[in-house]
């Protein structure tokens, strides 16, 4: 697994985007015990601090320590790093696991060996991510156009992943369920920027090119982001879950 945040985890926990409140309620009615969780490739802590609300315990691994230092202690979550194919866990300890913005990363086969290793009887596996952002015809057109022509070199391969919504990864369980649930923002123009600056695409052409291309992509919306201090701004996050 690539470790493309560590270099800017305390940006990447102020403005990536979280994740709504009816994906994790369609995870936990699939749950059926709320003993221990596991979230691999946590980042900055924003999923386990959820399935802390509902778990006795929650394991928190990535293979950044910087993003991890950026999360909020809690009593029932136990951070550490970790790659996400060999952890340090016992047998059959797992209700749930969960994968945030994470899967594209790993390595597939190695992964899911280590999952059904970790997982309880009938646990379940849910992994998501979320596709370009949406505001509106003429401002995607301008992000578009940027994300594949001005930055598009510097994605990594495993971006394509997230572009096909996982459906070219591996999905080795049983009665297989997925969902598309909208993440809305009202974003002012400089919040989107912010956002667009975490990009790891952003920060590889702005080390080749030495200057950040984010400046001149800001100066061009701002002629269509009008008068309004803000905007919706809609992420589609993509889910799957799955029985081990």
């Amino acid at each position: 697994m690539k470790d493309l945040f560590s270099g800017h985890a305390h940006e990447y926990a102020l403005y990536r985007p979280t994740y709504p409140t009816a994906l994790y309620e369609w995870v936990f009615s699939h749950v059926k015990q709320f003993d221990c969780a596991w979230d691999c490739g946590t980042g900055n802590g924003q999923v386990a601090s959820v399935l802390a609300q509902r778990f006795k315990q929650v394991e928190a691994t990535d293979l950044s320590q910087a993003q991890i230092s950026q999360a909020v202690a809690l009593p029932n979550v136990h951070y550490q790093t970790s790659p996400a194919e060999h952890t340090p866990f016992l047998d059959a300890t797992f209700d749930l696991i969960t994968v945030g913005q994470a899967l594209h990363w790993f390595d597939f086969g190695a992964f899911h060996a280590e999952v059904k290793r970790v997982a309880k009887k009938d646990a379940i596996i849910s992994v998501w991510g979320y596709e370009l952002l949406h505001i509106s015809p003429e401002i995607d057109a301008i992000i578009g156009d940027f994300y594949r022509n001005v930055v598009g070199a510097f994605w990594d391969a495993e971006r394509r992943h997230t572009e096909n919504k996982y459906t070219d990864i591996p999905f080795p369980y049983r009665n297989v369920d997925k969902k598309v649930f909208p993440q809305q923002y009202d974003w002012t123009l400089t919040q989107l920027c912010l956002y667009l600056n975490t990009w790891s695409s952003v920060r590889k052409f702005e080390k080749t090119n030495g200057f950040n291309p984010i400046p001149a992509l800001e100066e061009k919306l701002s002629l269509l982001w009008g008068t309004s201090s803000t905007l919706p701004v809609t992420f589609p996050v993509f889910a799957q879950l799955g029985i081990v």
